[in-house]
């Protein structure tokens, strides 16, 4: 099971229309993949978040010390990447890459066992997954209310119990577009804001007040990720839960926003905090915090897919927002790069998700998609957004 290969590709794809957020604006969409190789053919795709040269570059350090390994021993190659980083890595782009590394070793370990991921990472505790849908962006179009209205109604067509909107854009501007999209969902799916980190304690406290009767399922990420005290008193100060932690990386990160008490849910992104080897160690940690977890997710298909497999094998948590069922985030904004060159076994059926039961994560990649968008990154050079 000696490990061959390993190849980052770095892949790019400009959108038709550019959207924005309390940030900044995605005017393309740029992501790193890994696939790793083993002497007998078999093969794994790994997933990065964060910047993706900067991931491959990344990557492509790790490889000396990997190349030759067996791949089967992934919590080996975790500690032998995570020390080999220590200096100069504790968090950031070189803990992207060991999660994109380590979740293709655990794609690859399910297809040689024959077994789904949720199974290796100890059993399916969760059969029902609800995602919901991350969306609700803006745009320079002119007739921006009227098309997120559209959208609203097209995620109550399609099942979604739950939705996440951008806010961060000023409080009277928030207020407005919450109520507009409180009114399209309806009564009956539950409406999550994100501000990106776009506030501080004063402004993100006055926002909580300006919306305590929209019965908001979360507040994430309302201060920055580096505030910690900001957060605490923020969460002592208003009724509605407070989400973050996709900033954090590994459980020590994790484990300096549970001692601050800073979150209700925490947000693990499992392609950049340390793969599905650290996400796991992460949940136990959460649960002597009695935290719930909801993943971060942000990508193609394999980082869904490695998502999907984590939260499945979740403890159950009677005090999460739809009873025992956890949740996981569903990107439903514009990504050939998730929709061309990625596919999976992961069904979305009626605001539901089903845990795909074929060997590894279920994914694979369009070869041929797959090297035109990395033929494009190639020939031009694309704004670097994620």
């Amino acid at each position: 099971m000696k490990i061959k290969e390993i190849k980052p590709y770095v892949i790019s794809q400009q959108l038709e229309e550019p959207f924005y957020f309390s940030q900044w604006e995605y005017a393309s969409r740029k992501i790193c993949l890994v696939k790793i190789t083993l002497e007998d053919g078999t093969y794994g795709w790994g997933e990065g978040y964060g910047p993706a040269d900067v991931l491959k570059a990344g990557i492509e350090f790790f490889k000396p010390f990997i190349i030759g390994k067996n791949a089967l021993e992934h919590e080996e190659i975790w500690q032998t990447m995570y020390m080999r980083s220590l200096d100069y890595g504790r968090s950031g782009v070189f803990q992207a890459a060991v999660s994109a590394i380590d979740v293709a070793l655990w794609d690859i370990k399910g297809k040689v066992f024959n077994q789904p991921v949720s199974v290796l990472l100890g059993g399916v505790k969760n059969p029902v997954i609800h995602p919901y849908a991350t969306g609700f962006y803006f745009t320079q179009s002119p007739t921006l209310e009227a098309d997120l209205v559209k959208e609203a109604k097209l995620y109550k067509k399609l099942g979604f119990k739950a939705a996440k909107m951008k806010v961060g854009l000023g409080i009277e501007k928030d207020v407005f577009y919450v109520d507009l999209l409180s009114k399209a969902l309806g009564p009956d799916i539950k409406l999550m804001i994100d501000s990106n980190h776009a506030y501080n304690y004063r402004e993100a406290l006055e926002l909580c007040n300006r919306l305590k009767n929209y019965n908001i399922g979360w507040f994430e990420e309302p201060v920055s990720p580096e505030d910690y005290n900001g957060y605490k008193r923020l969460r002592d100060n208003t009724d509605i839960p407070i989400a973050g932690g996709e900033c954090e990386y590994l459980k020590h990160g994790f484990k300096r926003l549970f001692d601050a008490d800073a979150v209700d849910i925490a947000q693990p992104d499992i392609c950049a905090s340390g793969g599905l080897t650290e996400a796991k160690r992460i949940a136990t940690l959460a649960s002597t915090y009695h935290k719930d977890i909801v993943p971060h997710s942000w990508g193609t298909w394999i980082a869904i897919s490695a998502a999907v497999h984590f939260v499945a094998n979740l403890d159950k948590n009677p005090g999460r927002m739809f009873g025992e069922a956890p949740m996981i985030e569903l990107d439903r904004t514009e990504n050939p790069l998730r929709d061309n060159v990625t596919f999976s076994d992961v069904k979305v059926e009626n605001g539901k998700i089903l845990i795909p039961t074929t060997p590894g994560l279920g994914v694979d990649v369009n070869q041929d998609y797959l090297e035109k968008y990395a033929s494009d990154n190639r020939r031009k050079e694309s704004v670097e957004v994620w």
